[in-house]
């Protein structure tokens, strides 16, 4: 019976919550909050949780990585420390890797938020749904615009990320839960990636790499305290710490701890770039997807961004989620593109020297004493993804041996333009259009190449023969006044250029 009344309690507490939030949310109110707001989590996760010795009223935070497309959810136990309590893979996400700048560009959020009762929406028309609370106050320092980014259910994002409806089903109770447990408001830390030392090092050349040092203090705090951080504004950066920094100070005191982490981290980083580590930029059509959600890749996807197969969830359970409304799958096909890039953020290319021979054609100046023009060079192959040789711009030069690396372009952080440089990575290799046959009767009126090969190698030898003889005849006919002695004429030097058998 006591149990119950407890569940009774919590049922009631929840539809006054719902009720109260379906007021401040798009969608209909009116009638209350939808059935589907109250639904208790599932038995299994609520097992999962005593596994670990969590409750559902236990306060919560939540992590994602664009990337990697996944979401976490923390929970705080009474120790007042953070443990992960379930890893829910990301089946949307759009635009690229990098803060959201502007109303319609179609980004995913960036950063640090905070998640309060009033963000939830128990009648969203994607399910259920959360708002991100974009934009903060750093956001606003940088300018940064738009409005209504949500995590909620649908596979279809416009700068959102959607979970699908039976994960935002669970994300959304168990946040739910939270509150009614007491919690005020939850921290929603949104990342580019994981922000470990090997991605560091890979995207040390992109342009967003000062702001993702700023995200990964945040990062370091919580992973070196399993703490949530207390989030400040510096001018147009975050600050992390303790009550100082939540009170903005530019310098807060920082935990040795944590210290300690940034400066192994940043060792790390210096190593791997002295290892040759290329500095890359990853390009996608608009955004991506985590592979579960395409069961003949999820066999080859590797979690967290590192060499691990092992899944931390189950990819046949979720390649049988609904999708719905999936957005822009054709942006999915291709992938990410991987991208070197220079020390400020340009694409570079793979370019040879010139052959020798026509070098030295243009230094000796004009056309080369009857030699023919110099013919053009052949344009250069762009390698645009090391990894995957094949894709690449099509092209009828083969690669030099020692390649040098030249930029081609600026994209001054655009990414539009990164796309309008590499478009043809995107799009299925054409063949080259084969060279038409020759007909049969260009084929047997045509000498062979062996023919005319031996013919111009045998007609000089024979034509300077026959000139030989010919003189000798002249001179033994002569005059007896020592123009000629009996003895043939020796025949002068070519002049240079001059076709040989040619009479001087």
């Amino acid at each position: 019976m006591t149990a119950r009344l407890a569940t009774a309690r919590l049922l009631a507490a929840a539809s006054l919550l719902a009720l109260s939030l379906a007021a401040c949310q798009d969608g209909s109110g009116i009638n209350g909050p939808s059935a589907r707001s109250l639904a208790p989590i599932a038995p299994q996760t609520v097992a999962l949780m005593q596994s670990k010795g969590m409750q559902p009223s236990d306060p919560i935070l939540i992590r994602t990585f664009k990337k990697e497309a996944e979401m976490e959810i923390w929970k705080r136990g009474s120790d007042g420390r953070y443990a992960l309590m379930k890893t829910y893979p990301i089946c949307r996400w759009s635009g690229q890797l990098g803060p959201k700048t502007r109303e319609g560009d179609r980004q995913a959020p960036e950063g640090f938020y905070t998640i309060t009762p009033g963000l939830m929406n128990p009648n969203s028309s994607y399910y259920l749904s959360f708002d991100t609370g974009f934009p903060n106050a750093v956001d606003r320092a940088n300018g940064r615009t738009g409005k209504y980014l949500m995590v909620h259910g649908t596979c279809s994002s416009a700068g959102c990320f959607a979970m699908t409806d039976a994960t935002i089903a669970e994300i959304y109770a168990v946040a739910r839960d939270a509150f009614i447990g007491g919690q005020r408001s939850f921290q929603f830390q949104s990342y580019p990636f994981r922000m470990t030392a090997e991605n560091m090092a890979k995207f040390r050349n992109d342009p967003n790499i000062a702001f993702w040092q700023n995200l990964k203090e945040g990062s370091d705090y919580f992973e070196a305290l399993h703490e949530e951080p207390k989030v400040g504004q510096c001018g147009t950066k975050y600050v992390f710490g303790g009550a100082d920094a939540a009170a903005g100070a530019c310098r807060p005191h920082v935990d040795p701890l944590v210290a300690e982490k940034s400066a192994h981290d940043a060792r790390a980083v210096a190593d791997l770039v002295a290892k040759g580590t290329p500095a890359v930029r990853v390009v996608y059509q608009d955004g991506g997807q985590n592979p579960v959600f395409r069961p003949q890749n999820a066999s080859a996807f590797a979690s967290l961004g590192g060499t691990e197969t092992v899944l931390p969830y189950d990819a046949k359970e979720y390649g049988r989620h609904n999708l719905g409304d999936v957005s822009r799958p054709e942006t999915l096909a291709a992938g990410p593109q991987e991208i070197e890039v220079g020390p400020k953020g340009r694409p570079t290319m793979l370019a040879g020297a010139e052959p020798e021979a026509p070098a030295r054609a243009a230094k000796a100046g004009g056309k080369g004493h009857g030699r023919e023009p110099a013919a053009p060079a052949a344009p250069t192959t762009l390698m645009a993804n090391r990894a995957d040789p094949g894709a690449q711009v099509e092209t009828t030069a083969a690669l030099p041996d020692k390649p040098a690396r030249i930029a081609v372009a600026d994209a001054d952080g655009d990414a539009s333009s990164y796309q309008k440089l590499f478009g043809q990575l995107f799009a299925k290799d054409k063949p080259a259009p084969a060279a038409p046959p020759a007909s049969p009767v260009d084929a047997a009126a045509a000498p062979e190449p062996a023919k005319l090969a031996h013919a111009a190698e045998t007609a000089a030898p024979r034509a300077a023969k026959a000139h030989a003889v010919r003189t000798a005849r002249v001179e033994a006919k002569g005059d007896g006044k020592g123009k000629g002695d009996g003895k043939a004429e020796a025949k002068p030097a070519l002049r240079k250029g001059e076709p040989e058998g040619r009479k001087p």
